[in-house]
């Protein structure tokens, strides 16, 4: 007799073994009708899972987030169900659910098509309108070996091959016949499943993810719980696209990328521009808050990096060389042992700390050529790197600071919606648990003395600290990991930094790492899709356009870019050979602000006829009434 224990504390009595479906139907008539999955003491199971005897029981609905991953599941498995009834021959390999949708890897010699795709959504909506039964079976493994090797299902066979032998192998059949291996949970029925999805594209991915083995057929799909989430996403996603700063990169003449440096930006003029506005702007920030800017060495020799620790960590994705005498050096991935040689210049006191060194670095780091994404992922990148040399008793007070200064920060440049998340130690890592206690315990403080939302990531942590990450969220919703503040209590000790306490003994200082935007490089990738292109004034790569609307006005026109240039703001002037609407469409699409057009009438009256972007109206303004206010809006919010 199975005493059941619910999430408000009520408890459910049972005189015989029962499962998820029937406890749903005791609580209420609509929770059994909407019942997607169930937790049995935490763990997620089927529905249909028996239950011998007393635990605790929640039952999820598509409301849930569990609802919705167990949703999307089962239409990754009805997918290939589709696939493979209308494409016989075609072995299917492995189809998890990801953030927003799922995936199924398939193996075929014809390449999918979009036509494809449309057929296969149309199956998979009949397989759900037949609401075919969800029954699950556990093999024994010879048998599921042999099994998967007999009907042409080489991949499943060598998955299984691989599963820990004490591991139990579910099989899954949606219907009479379609099955495939998989730990579930899933739906009682296809018809519980949400009509709500889309597939969405495909690509090519390698079995196993290796680039040694045979290449695949990856199905992308988004599923959501109502037809008004999926619409909601398709729009969100149709917004990306139009925003996607490789594109508009182009559009504006920022930058580009090529072969002959893969994951290294080629930076125009304009895209330059903007990113020295950013050093900058954040110099500023920095100078006020008390840090001192530095430059170190790009190259570095292999012992220090071994010494550190970030050899055994990150050899793999570091650039290396051998000089002639048989030294290696490796370019710098990141900035933190360089900072540690500063500040070990020279005696330290306790009255020196907290010391506060920056640096825009320039790091390089190997990633793959599939995982490299314009701005947002890179080989070569500059980090707004800092690191903050205290005792311990100040953590919590420079952790605070440095919070406060990110958030100023971000609201300068438009994002307002942050949110911190606390990483702790992660598996593998170096120092002492005693170690990583306190310095976990002095960032939980800062974090609980901002007063901000936080979440956490477990295990997350760097190898050699616990880290706050900040997560902010654009004009689309879409999050972006960005600054990042980590307590360091193990770097200092092993490059040997030290000061002198007030009682004349030498203390290892506690590092604090901390990165504002993390990457100036992605940091601009973000900036572009947030506003789209359509930066704030003050930060707009090119601020403004003066266009004479014939050669007749070109000495005038000439002569009101001086003055503007004198006033701070970043114009030129368009002399081509070309009309002034072309002009006009040329620069909007380049996303210049303001186009100043100059004729008879503003020579005449020292004035300028201004065009803002987006805009069909015009204004005109006297030439110096146009330089007061545009310059009032050349400065920062905070400023």
């Amino acid at each position: 007799m199975p005493v059941i224990k619910l999430p408000d504390g009520k408890s459910l009595n049972f005189s015989k073994v029962v499962n998820g479906l029937e406890i749903a139907e005791k609580i209420s008539k609509s929770l059994s009708k909407n019942a997607l999955v169930m937790s049995v003491n935490g763990e997620l199971k089927d529905l249909y899972f028996q239950i011998y005897k007393d635990c605790s029981v929640k039952i999820f609905t598509s409301k849930d987030p569990e609802g919705l991953e167990v949703i999307r599941h089962d239409t990754a498995h009805i997918m290939a169900m589709a696939v493979q009834e209308l494409y016989p021959g075609t072995q299917v390999t492995i189809g998890p659910v990801i953030e927003n949708g799922f995936y199924y890897d398939f193996a075929r010699k014809e390449p999918f098509t979009s036509d494809d795709l449309n057929k296969i959504e149309k199956r998979m909506l009949e397989i759900i309108d037949k609401d075919v039964k969800t029954r699950r079976e556990v093999w024994d493994r010879e048998k599921a070996i042999g099994h998967f090797i007999k009907i042409g299902e080489k991949y499943k066979a060598e998955i299984i091959k691989s599963i820990p032998v004490n591991e139990e192998l579910s099989i899954y059949h949606h219907g009479d016949t379609w099955h495939d291996l998989c730990r579930g949970p899933h739906l009682v029925s296809s018809g519980k499943i949400s009509k709500a999805f889309k597939l969405t594209k495909v690509s090519g991915a390698y079995w196993r993810g290796d680039s040694k083995n045979e290449m695949l057929q990856r199905i992308y799909g988004t599923g959501w719980a109502s037809q008004k989430d999926l619409e909601d996403y398709l729009n969100k996603i149709e917004e990306a696209e139009k925003r996607d700063h490789r594109k508009l990169g182009k559009e504006m003449d920022l930058f580009h990328f090529r072969e002959e440096s893969p994951g290294s930006v080629f930076w125009h003029e304009k895209g330059w521009s903007l990113f020295q506005k950013l050093i900058s702007y954040m110099r500023d920030k920095q100078d006020a808050a008390g840090y001192r800017e530095v430059n170190t060495p790009e190259v570095l020799d292999r012992l220090l990096w071994e010494k550190s620790g970030h050899w055994e960590k990150y050899g793999q994705n570091m650039y290396t060389s051998e000089t002639p005498d048989e030294k290696v050096f490796a370019i710098k991935p990141m900035n933190c042992p360089g900072h540690i040689q500063v500040f070990n210049q020279g005696l330290k006191s306790y009255r020196d700390l907290p010391l506060r060194i920056t640096e825009f670095g320039k790091v390089h780091r190997y990633e793959p050529s599939g995982a490299l994404h314009g701005l947002l992922r890179v080989r070569a990148f500059t980090q707004d790197d800092a690191h903050i040399f205290c005792t311990e008793d100040q953590i919590t007070s420079e952790c605070l600071n440095v919070t406060n200064l990110i958030l100023d920060i971000y609201k300068d440049l438009g994002f307002e919606n942050v949110v911190l998340k606390y990483a702790d130690r992660p598996e593998i890592r170096v120092g002492e648990d005693e170690v990583w206690d306190k310095a976990e315990a002095s960032l939980l403080e800062a974090i609980k003395a901002s007063k901000l939302e936080y979440s956490i990531n477990k295990g997350e942590g760097a190898f050699y600290g616990p880290k706050i990450e900040f997560v902010l969220r654009d004009a689309i919703g879409r999050d972006w990991q960005c600054g990042t503040l980590q307590v360091d209590l193990n770097l200092p000790g092993r490059l040997e930094a030290s000061y002198v306490d007030k009682d004349g003994t030498r203390k290892v200082p506690v590092m604090l790492h901390r990165a504002l935007f993390g990457s100036l490089e992605r940091f601009i990738g973000i900036l572009i899709e947030n506003y789209a292109g359509k930066f704030p004034f003050w930060i707009s790569p090119l601020q403004s356009v003066v266009i004479p609307i014939s050669e007749d006005f070109e000495g005038y026109a000439i002569k009101v870019s001086e003055k503007i240039k004198q006033a701070g703001i970043s114009t030129i002037v368009d002399l081509k050979n070309h009309n002034l609407n072309y002009k006009i469409r040329e620069h909007s699409l380049a996303k210049v602000p303001i186009l100043l057009i100059c004729g008879k009438k503003e020579v005449d009256s020292n004035s300028v006829t201004i065009r803002r972007l987006d805009s069909d109206k015009q204004e005109n303004m006297d030439l110096n009434t146009f330089i007061k206010k545009f310059s009032a809006l050349n400065r920062a919010p905070s400023n």
